[in-house]
């Protein structure tokens, strides 16, 4: 348990460090200073600061999946509208709790096969569902769903990560409004 907090307390450092001072400057004395711990205990736990973004980057896609698993288990609202709510909410609100540091995250990051392949899966995982979702909708009315739902999932992802994590943020609110309104045209034809 102790081990655990130790390791939480340097995650959240990391993800301070990283976002204000960026991945290189990003430094394992700053992330051990930040949690209030020796290097020596920092690295007991994390080789390099490359491991401690990896795990970042894994609970970040560990949330997302979890979070996309439960709302694919439950029923989907009829509306199209309102099923792109849905999705863009909850792509927005993945974002919001530091989307400096996703962003960070996002171009600044070394990133393993490993984690290549599982971010490709995800996006898969994401474009078939929306594949599925728009061939079997009756308010949808594009000719080729397959490259609509990859162009849907891009959009929403694309956005999301831009917009959320400019020095001066969209609203959230008003991005998902405007998000929804698109791509809910887009599809209606």
């Amino acid at each position: 348990m102790r081990a655990e907090l130790t390791r939480q307390r340097i995650l959240t450092a990391a993800a301070h460090v990283f976002a204000d001072h960026g991945y290189s400057a990003g430094t394992t004395n700053r992330i051990a200073e930040r949690a209030g711990i020796s290097i020596g205990s920092l690295y007991q736990y994390f080789p390099n600061k490359d491991a401690i973004l990896a795990e970042l980057l894994t609970r970040h896609l560990d949330d997302g999946t979890a979070a996309l698993a439960k709302l694919l288990a439950g029923p989907l609202p009829g509306p199209i509208e309102e099923v792109f709510r849905v999705f863009v909410r909850l792509a927005v609100e993945a974002h919001l709790d530091d989307p400096h540091l996703l962003r960070m995250l996002r171009e600044q990051a070394p990133r393993s096969n490993e984690l290549i392949e599982r971010l490709d899966g995800l996006k898969r995982t994401m474009v078939d569902h929306t594949r599925v979702l728009l061939e079997g909708h009756p308010e949808v009315h594009v000719a080729d769903t397959a490259t609509a739902a990859r162009l849907i999932f891009a959009t929403v992802e694309l956005a999301v990560h831009d917009l959320l994590a400019e020095p001066d943020p969209t609203d959230a609110r008003r991005l998902e409004d405007e998000m929804v309104a698109m791509l809910t045209r887009y599809v209606r034809g």
